[in-house]
């Protein structure tokens, strides 16, 4: 009976990954709120700052080709 057993959970993938997912997120250590809150925020500041500072370059080339454009 107990190759029986094995072999069912053996031959349905699905259920062994629902096993597996489930095992793993109890392992999870997961963030409290105001960390979460935390994170986000830092998170949001740096796509910000990044995209600030992307922008800038963007504009900076832009002229500095147009001027070298506009001298040949």
């Amino acid at each position: 009976m107990a190759k029986a057993q094995l072999a069912r959970r053996r031959s349905n993938p699905i259920a062994q990954l629902a096993r597996e997912t489930t095992a793993e997120l109890r392992k999870v250590t997961w963030p409290t709120r105001p960390e979460a809150v935390r994170l986000t925020l830092l998170v949001l500041a740096v796509v910000i700052v990044s995209s600030a500072l992307l922008g800038f370059l963007d504009f900076l080339f832009a002229r500095v080709i147009g001027f070298i454009i506009a001298l040949g």
